[in-house]
């Protein structure tokens, strides 16, 4: 026999129990099911050592959480020593938090307004015990196996343990069982590779100032295409974070410039929806530098459509004033571009059209690809066109109602006295049509392209107004 199970055994099989239950029962308290009986104990006494003695010295020299649950058990109060169990679990993930890096865990664990509270070490004892497990499972500090089985063990403390209310019965087998999961699978466990890489690539992201050479950009880049989709919500995340703090080196901002494409081409919809959900709370609670180094940050990786419904409707309205107001002035071949640029990047599918702005969206777009009846670029602008056509090449039928609405308008009317511009409007029905699937809107399309070039006001013909009326409110 070993020494500590000489110990335990002294411990646990201890006849003082008994005399504890006596003297409950002598002063009138209640007696039956405060400590476990002799054979349970005996169990304990039988089994402890075993899983005692596999742990590394280092570790055992911490874990005063498994002391008590030594003391618990050997008095037979085996809800004490499950609460014993948890708690040398929680320390323990919260040592893997910390190896992980404090601010990528946090940055997983806390959203929205909630995350500035959350720094430091200390600030780890404020999560809640079922947030910390979501988190090491979803960085994988702990595999799913392991979450299964501490979310059953959190279950069963917080169901029977000391610290809450309750009349069940703890038995020998079920606590060594749970007491195995904490030692084989947490204590005994560390993170797997992927989730080290991870943590260095980001730690390393932080402080790296010196330029990104070409070839670690695309090796960078070619190992983030590897990476699974939990962790790239994480380094997204956490990049963007990097990005918008004001004590960032703008040399990191430049190395995230390049690689954050990447990233974001390969995260799933849900966190880059959350980035603009942050974003969003920086403008409300007036954090004006944050919100413009976090609408940079979009700007490189192609994110504007994903930022609030509230933000898009609101900016790209004031773009559609901006660019009117371009195509109207002086040099607009040169101006409309950059502004035609802005608005394609939150427009870049047909579901980022939102229907607040859709009817201004559509006529103004049309308005600036028929253009001008001058002869120089054929009166558009050559480096807006491109803009134009893409924009209504995806409208489809949710949205070429109102393009053929458009028509009418008095604006339009007016270019389309021009026969240079009933030739470019052709041309553009003929882009929208292109997307269109529903038959009747297509005869309607056909009526158009087939008359607009002698009279543009074929959009007010009779025929038209019948053939669309159940489309176009005339």
């Amino acid at each position: 026999m070993s020494e500590l199970t000489k110990v335990v055994s002294v411990e646990i099989v201890d006849p003082q129990a008994q005399l504890i239950v006596d003297f409950l029962q002598q002063i009138g308290l209640p007696f039956d099911n405060i400590i476990a009986n002799q054979s349970e104990r005996n169990i304990i006494a039988k089994n402890l050592p075993t899983y005692i003695e596999s742990l590394p010295s280092a570790i055992k020299r911490d874990a005063r959480y498994l002391s008590k649950f030594v003391v618990g058990a050997g008095f037979g109060l085996f809800d004490y020593s499950l609460n014993a169990i948890w708690n040398e679990v929680v320390l323990d993930l919260w040592k893997k938090a910390i190896a992980y890096g404090i601010d990528i865990f946090f940055d997983s664990a806390v959203g929205g307004k909630a995350r500035d509270f959350y720094q430091t070490e200390e600030d780890l004892a404020s999560l809640k015990d079922a947030v910390l497990l979501d988190t090491c499972r979803k960085l994988e500090l702990i595999s799913d196996t392991t979450y299964k089985k501490l979310k059953h063990i959190l279950e069963m403390r917080n169901d029977i343990g000391i610290s809450h209310p309750t009349n069940y019965t703890i038995n020998a087998f079920e606590l060594l069982g749970w007491l195995q999961t904490c030692i084989q699978d947490v204590l005994n466990d560390h993170p797997s590779e992927a989730a080290l890489q991870v943590q260095a690539f980001i730690r390393n992201l932080r402080t790296y100032t010196s330029p990104l050479d070409p070839a670690n950009q695309k090796t960078i880049e070619s190992k983030i295409a590897e990476l699974a989709s939990h962790h790239l919500a994480s380094i997204i995340r956490t990049t963007f974070g990097i990005y918008v703090s004001t004590d960032t080196d703008p040399l990191v901002r430049k190395n995230i410039s390049l690689i954050a494409p990447a990233i974001w081409a390969n995260c799933l919809d849900d966190p880059k929806y959350k980035i603009g959900i942050i974003l969003e709370g920086y403008n409300t609670n007036l954090h004006k530098e944050k919100y413009e180094l976090g609408e940079q940050f979009l700007q490189v990786v192609g994110g504007n459509p994903y930022r609030t419904p509230n933000e898009r409707v609101i900016i790209v309205d004031t773009l559609l004033d901006e660019l009117l107001d371009k195509h109207n002035s002086w040099d607009n071949f040169h101006h409309e571009a950059p502004v035609a640029d802005l608005i394609a990047s939150y427009v870049q599918e047909q579901k980022d059209i939102l229907p607040n702005n859709a009817e201004k969206l559509v006529t103004v777009i049309l308005m600036c690809c028929i253009g001008r009846d001058v002869s120089y670029c054929n009166g558009v602008s050559p480096r807006g066109k491109v803009y134009y056509e893409h924009i209504l090449s995806m409208i489809g039928d949710k949205y070429t109602p109102h393009a053929m609405s458009a028509l009418a308008n008095y604006e339009i009317q007016r270019k389309l006295e021009a026969s240079s511009c009933r030739t470019k409007a052709k041309s553009a029905l003929e882009i929208i049509k292109q997307s269109v699937v529903n038959a009747r809107l297509i005869e309607c399309l056909d009526f158009l392209i087939s008359n607009i070039e002698s009279t543009g006001k074929c959009v007010l013909d009779s025929r038209f107004k019948k053939l669309s009326a159940n489309y176009i409110n005339w």
